[in-house]
Parts: C-alpha cells; structure tokens; sequence
C-alpha cells in the first residue's frame, strides 16, 4: 500500500470517528434538552393545577357559608326584566305566546359573616321564571288574554351559574385586601405541590415561596432561595379583574440530577459504545502504523543485510579468484593472507547469523541462560579485551573508572560479556573521529551501576525512544555510513531484563550516548 493511500485510509476513518463522536455528543446534548423540557412541562402543569385548586378552594369555601345565609336578609333592591315573543303558525292556526323573566335581588352582606375585612359585600340573588302557552283557531289582534290555552309550560328557578360568578366577583374584589398568609397556609400548600408534583412522576425535594409584585411573603419554604434561571413560578389567585399580584415559585435544587437520572442509562450505553469504538479504532490505528513502521524497518534491515553480506562475499570470491592464480598460489605468503581474509569475512557473516539467531530464539524463550555468580568488573574487562584492538587502531582509547566496590551478581558470563561488547561496539562505529570511551561502575544501594560513556554522533530524541527495539535504525533506507541491522541493541535489553536489571540511554546529538546498565547485587 502507497503511502499516500495509506495517509488517506487513516484520514477517512478518523474524519468517522470524530463524525460518529459529535452525532453522538449531538444526539446526548438534544436527549438532555428535551427531558428540560418535559420538567418544565409539568411543572408548570403541576404549578396551575396548585393555583386553581388554591383559587377554587377558597371560593367554594366562602360560598357555601354564604348559600347557608337565612333568607331573611334584606334586600336592597329589585330589578325585574322581560321578554315577550308571540309567534303565529297558520297553517295549524296555532298561536305560541313565549314569556321570560329574570329577577335581580341585590344583598349587601356584611364582610365579617366570611371573616374577610370591613367592607359589605354585594351579592346577586338571580331568579328566572319562564313559560310557554299555546292557543288555538285565534288570531293575534282578537286573542282572549283569558282563554285557556291548548298547552302551557311554566318553569321558575334560582340561575346558579349568574348568583355564583356574581358572588365570585364581589368576594375576589373584597378578598384581595386580606394578607396572602391568611388566605394561604404553608401546610396546605406543601401538600397541593407534594401531590400535584408526584402525579407527574416529578419525585424530589424542591423550595417554595409566594411574591407579591417581585417581593417575598411569608408564605415559603425554610431554604427557598430565589434564582431567575431554575425558578418556576404562576399567579395565583387572580382578582375580579383577572389579574393577580401574586406570583407562586419553585425551584428544585437537585432538578439537574433528576433530570440526567431519566437517560442516564442511555447516555452511559452511548458513551461506552463510543469510548469501544474509539478504543478499537486507536488500537487498530496504531497496529496499522506500527506494522507499517516495522514493514519498512524490516525492509532497511534486509537492504542493510544484503549489502553487509554482499561485501564479505566479494572479498572471499577475490580471494578465491586470486589464489587460483598460478602465478600467487605458489606464494605461500600471498595464500595465507588471503586465506586469512576469507576466514575473517567468514566470522562475519557467521556473526551477523548468530546474532538474527539469538533474537529469534530470545522471541521464542528458546534460548537457554543458565546464571552464576560473576564479578561484572572481570566481565567489563573481558569486553573491553574484545574490541581495544579495533579502537587501537583507530587511534583512539578506553579509559575503565571502575569504582565499585561490590560487583558480585547472578548472571551469564558469555551473554552479559556480549551485552558490554554490543555496547561498546556502538560506541566505536557512531565515533565519526577517533573514539573515546570511558567505562564506570559505582554501587547505588543494593546494585550495581555500569555505564559507558562515548563522545561520538549521538542520538535525537526519537532515536533515543526508539533505540531498544528490534531492527530500528536511526538511519533508515539503504544508507551505510554505519554498518548494523538494528538486533545489538534488542539482545542487549532482552540479556538484561533477563537478569532482572534495566538498561536505559541518555544522549544527544552531536554530543554523545551514555548507555546505563543496573544490576542487582548478591551477597
């Protein structure tokens, strides 16, 4: 897959994620809005059910006490009104003669018979009457009042709906001058809200209070606190008017917890469906990336081999090619110099092998590492034996500081000595000059420290993270300024953890690489 395929496959599916994160985050944010406004549904709902219960409790209260009044109460005045229709069918030669009446009774009853103030109180004790006649084979301009009619319909009354709004007026008028407290007790409100707000599956602590044109009663809950933002609120008890200065308030206190508890399973369920996603997806990502990565790295690798093995396979078909010469194969010298040669590349390759070898088999737990107890200072200096002919000749050196005074530990002596040579191998091929090393130890505690310190190229900071894993090359593709296939460094983490030690590197460009070994002691 081209890299810019990739780039694009990679881009496509996190544009999806991020779209399937905000269509959710979208979708969460809408949910919570709506189950808003569902609350405020019904409290409102609750909040004018409390209100007309108040208003028609009270009315009805006072309006009993007024229908259980003695008759014998005065009336200050009569009015009489009424309607006359005659109307005349002739074909049947019937006459209909329609009469109504309505009478108007106006009271004044004192205030104190309802316990509301000074004031009267002016009722209208409504009466109607109204009747039917029919009359036959008459006309209208020679009708005998007296006559009997065919049929005749009388029907008389009270007009409860007129007497009542008459009395609902005058008391609302009356009414509104007493103190909201006495109309209103915080008992009987508490109730009303209590029931009205579990009829609609609102089940939680909520504050009240009652204002009277934007000020507080004292009608109200002990912790009502009065917030514009989360204060639901309606008029109560309106005047004849229609108008009411009082406004009754709720707030919730725990409303957005309720609120949330209605979808939390929802919203849960969506988070942690979107969080496997995004997990899933960054794993797979960075599978894909990290495969894609070693790919390469394992192409440069088989570059890097083919060209290390190309060169040794060279130099033996030259020598080969020469010592078949007559005129060199009687050259004993000449022979054995080129023999020597091929020896030498021949331990090379056989090197390169052994160590794509001991990865493979460290990877399968294959490799066997038996331990005994070593003293690190002659395994530094078995190493240090290994590769100063190599430094020698580049005219530079190895200077061991070793000032540890304990240095007995449990290991391999063939594997760890090869984990220094590694190292020390490093040190020499990233010094571009002569190279200059110096090797420490010192006792930390119950360990022991090993460090090798060169002066050479050094290494980034990616480098530097990147440096323990298995066939990285700081420089990729096949560029061979500096000959290795990236397995040193990998054996050397895996022999060290392997010895329950740790090996860490600090370096920077330019500068230099100090590779740390810690090791624990034994007794």
């Amino acid at each position: 897959m081209s890299k810019k395929i990739f780039t694009l496959l990679v881009l496509l599916m996190s544009l999806s994620l991020i779209g399937i994160i905000f269509v959710q985050a979208y979708f969460i944010n809408d949910s919570v809005k709506n189950e808003k406004e569902r609350f405020k549904f019904k409290v409102q709902r609750a909040l004018s059910y409390v209100s007309n219960t108040l208003e028609e409790t009270e009315i009805a209260e006072y309006y009993d006490r007024y229908q259980s009044l003695p008759k014998e109460d005065k009336t200050d005045s009569v009015a009489v009104s009424q309607l006359l229709i005659y109307q005349q069918n002739n074909s049947t030669k019937e006459t209909l003669i329609y009469r109504s009446n309505v009478l108007e009774e106006n009271y004044k009853l004192s205030s104190s018979l309802f316990d509301i103030g000074l004031d009267s109180l002016t009722i209208q004790n409504i009466i109607g009457s109204s009747s039917a006649e029919v009359y036959s084979n008459i006309e209208l301009s020679d009708k005998d009042i007296n006559q009997s009619p065919v049929t005749k319909i009388i029907t008389s009354g009270i007009v409860e709906d007129a007497q009542r709004l008459s009395f609902e007026k005058s008391f609302k008028e009356i009414r509104k001058k007493t103190p909201i407290h006495k109309r209103v007790s915080k008992k009987e409100l508490d109730k009303l809200l209590t029931e009205a707000l579990k009829r609609d599956e609102i089940d939680i602590d909520f504050e009240y209070a009652i204002y009277s044109n934007d000020l507080a009663t004292k009608v109200q809950s002990e912790n009502f606190e009065f917030d514009k933002a989360s204060t639901y609120k309606v008029p109560v008890l309106y005047d004849e008017n229609n108008q009411s200065p009082y406004k009754l308030l709720v707030n919730f206190p725990n409303d957005r917890s309720f609120i949330l508890s209605t979808i939390i399973g929802m919203i849960l369920l969506s988070i942690v469906f979107t969080s496997i996603i995004v997990v899933a997806y960054t794993s797979a990502l960075y599978q894909l990336i990290k495969q894609r990565k070693i790919s390469e790295i394992k192409t440069d690798f088989i570059n890097n081999m083919t060209h290390e093995f190309k060169t040794p396979i060279a130099t033996i078909n030259l020598a080969l090619d020469a010592i078949r010469n007559p005129a060199i194969i009687d050259d004993k010298d000449k022979v054995k110099r080129y023999l020597s040669m091929i020896k030498e590349e021949n331990k090379r390759m056989h090197a390169q092998v052994e160590n794509v070898l001991r990865i493979s088999k460290l990877e399968k737990n294959e490799l066997n590492i038996s331990k005994e107890r070593v003293k690190l200072h002659d395994l530094v200096e078995d190493a240090i034996t290994h590769v100063e002919l190599i430094v020698e000749d580049r005219q530079g050196y190895i200077k061991p500081f070793l000032n540890a005074s304990k240095t007995s530990v449990l290991a391999n002596e063939t594997h760890f000595t090869n984990v220094i040579v590694n190292i020390l191998d490093n040190a020499i091929k990233y010094s571009p000059n002569a190279p200059e090393i110096e090797v420490y130890t010192e006792n930390i505690g119950n360990n022991v420290l090993l460090k090798i310190t060169d002066h050479g190229s050094g290494m980034s900071k990616t480098a530097v993270k990147h440096v323990f894993e298995k066939f990285y090359r700081e420089s990729t593709g096949n560029i061979h300024n500096v000959k290795g296939h990236g397995l040193g460094l990998a054996y050397v983490k895996r022999i060290v953890d392997d010895h329950q030690g740790y090996v860490s590197v600090e370096s920077e460009k330019g500068k230099g690489s100090t590779f740390t070994i810690k090791l624990p002691l034994i007794s």
